[in-house]
């Protein structure tokens, strides 16, 4: 390889997950710095950016850990960072004020009041055993379901990872509580029938009102009020290849990479309102 070819590829990135240096000033300063100068320890050697980057492009791409660029951190490195900040609510925290940031752009405040909730399925690779599967006998799916709840323009508020067994009721409580601490405004929710009498005596009990939105027509498809936003925001998830199929051994791992694709999808769509000068 001559020295014109090797520059090349070591200064070599993709658009599937690379930040711009607009969004990089947006949330760099979420992601702590575990060695710094004078301290004791290690120094870091890679710059957080390039990690945040490579855990972007795996989420992208659904590759493999080990399959990562030569021109990315270590798969290793990169590995351990996504599961400390998944464990440490990092990826949480930074999805959080995105989109704060959208929504108040949009005119609204920060903090929602109103969301949708909805739970998908999605099979597990060999790696998802023991407890933390389970199986989906509507779907017929082995693996794990994500409950989520969005807010009125698709953008996620609270997520929880579980066995796929796991019944609308109890994953619905879990994650309406998440949504509760997160917003102090939150007081109107919308769902599916599938959610029952517990989950909505649950929600009253904390001053949540919870509306169930019905099927219009049995054997005909038509898009239904509200729920339509959360079906939006689960395609937009999917998108990123490494959330069709659980692979993470954690499931707070795999809450992590939807954070983090949230996170992608707010940055974008900041960027097209400071572009455009639109509506997102």
């Amino acid at each position: 390889m001559d020295k014109e070819t090797k520059d090349t590829f070591n200064s070599w990135r993709t658009i599937h997950g690379d930040l711009t240096d607009e969004e990089w000033v947006i949330i760099g300063d979420f992601f702590p710095t575990y060695s710094q100068p004078g301290t004791l320890g290690r120094p870091a050697k890679w710059d957080k950016r390039d990690v945040v980057n490579a855990i972007l492009y795996v989420l992208a791409t659904g590759c493999q850990w080990r399959a990562l660029p030569k021109n990315y951190p270590h798969w290793n490195t990169v590995h351990r960072y996504h599961k400390t900040w998944s464990d440490d609510g990092v990826w949480a925290a930074v999805a959080a004020h995105v989109v704060g940031l959208v929504r108040q752009a949009e005119g609204r405040d920060a903090e929602p009041s109103a969301g949708i909730v909805d739970a998908r399925s999605v099979r597990g690779a060999a790696t998802v055993t023991g407890p933390t599967r389970g199986y989906d006998a509507g779907k017929k799916i082995s693996g794990r379901k994500t409950f989520g709840i969005v807010d009125s323009l698709g953008l996620l508020i609270a997520i929880t990872v579980v066995v796929a067994s796991t019944s609308d009721n109890a994953g619905g409580i879990t994650v309406a509580d998440k949504a509760r601490k997160r917003s102090s405004r939150f007081a109107k929710m919308w769902c599916d029938s599938g959610f029952k009498t517990q989950f909505i005596r649950h929600c009253r009990d904390h001053h949540v009102s919870v509306e169930v939105v019905k099927r219009i027509h049995p054997h005909q498809f038509v898009v239904l009020p509200k729920r339509w936003i959360v079906e939006r925001t689960w395609s937009w998830i999917m998108n990123n290849r490494r959330l069709q199929v659980d692979y993470e051994r954690d499931p707070v791992t795999t809450e992590g990479f939807i954070w983090a694709a949230q996170t992608r999808i707010a940055l974008r769509k900041l960027r097209v309102r400071a572009f455009f000068g639109c509506a997102l």
